[in-house]
């Protein structure tokens, strides 16, 4: 009689043990998930910057960047608000967590390299509407939208997150500003034809380091070796 309880005692705990070890994994498996969700905007939240005048005057606010509209957002008491196209052109420098922004081209940009020549990162995303039903249960799902009409007014823009469903595909754009000229590169095809007097120098440093488009840490170490070893 003892040996039975004894069994059934550690059958319990066998069973105890396995749902806790399947607890921990679903735990950690949705905590992976949150930990890799995409949004639209650079910054997981609204944190404090500060936004340098040409004139010199600064403003402290709570700032972020949204990618998706390609605006600079500040929370100013709730409300989500883009520094407009005029004010812009009165911006030198916005800062956010150690980070530089500057406007090019209308648009704001991060400074992620500065020496003998200087690489700004463009923040852009795609976003896809959420799949709609289809035959046989499954959905289909739209192309990248090329209108945010739908987004925009139901304020969804300026959210931090979007509604279950919606997909969003961060990318970058490049600017390469090398003697006097920004240049525009979105592959490394491009960026070595930016340096056209130097491709042996390029494709010697690819060939014995790995550089690819989507690590930003290996193209800025490839312009960091090019800029030391100038052969100017």
């Amino acid at each position: 009689m003892l040996n039975k309880i004894h069994g059934l005692i550690a059958f319990a705990m066998k069973r105890i043990l396995l749902i806790l070890i399947l607890t921990i994994c679903n735990v950690y498996a949705f905590s992976q998930q949150r930990g890799v969700e995409l949004s639209h905007y650079l910054f997981p939240e609204f944190v404090q910057g500060t936004v340098l005048m040409r004139s010199g005057q600064q403003y402290n606010a709570m700032l972020n960047y949204n990618a998706l509209s390609e605006e600079m957002i500040f929370d100013n008491k709730g409300r989500k608000l883009a520094i407009g196209k005029e004010e812009m052109e009165k911006v030198d420098t916005v800062y956010i967590l150690n980070r530089k922004f500057f406007v090019m081209d209308d648009r704001f940009v991060e400074l992620v390299y500065r020496a003998g020549c200087e690489l700004y990162a463009e923040h852009r995303c795609d976003v896809k509407y959420p799949g709609k039903p289809s035959a046989y249960g499954g959905t289909s799902e739209t192309s990248s939208i090329s209108t945010y009409s739908g987004i925009y007014s139901g304020g969804l823009l300026y959210e931090l997150k979007l509604p279950d469903g919606f997909k969003i595909r961060p990318y970058m754009i490049y600017w390469l500003k090398r003697n006097g000229e920004n240049k525009k590169f979105i592959s490394l095809k491009q960026l070595t034809r930016l340096f056209g007097d130097r491709k042996d120098q390029v494709r010697e440093y690819m060939g014995s380091h790995k550089v690819t488009y989507d690590d930003q840490e290996s193209l800025i170490a490839l312009i960091r070796y090019l800029d030391v070893n100038r052969q100017d």
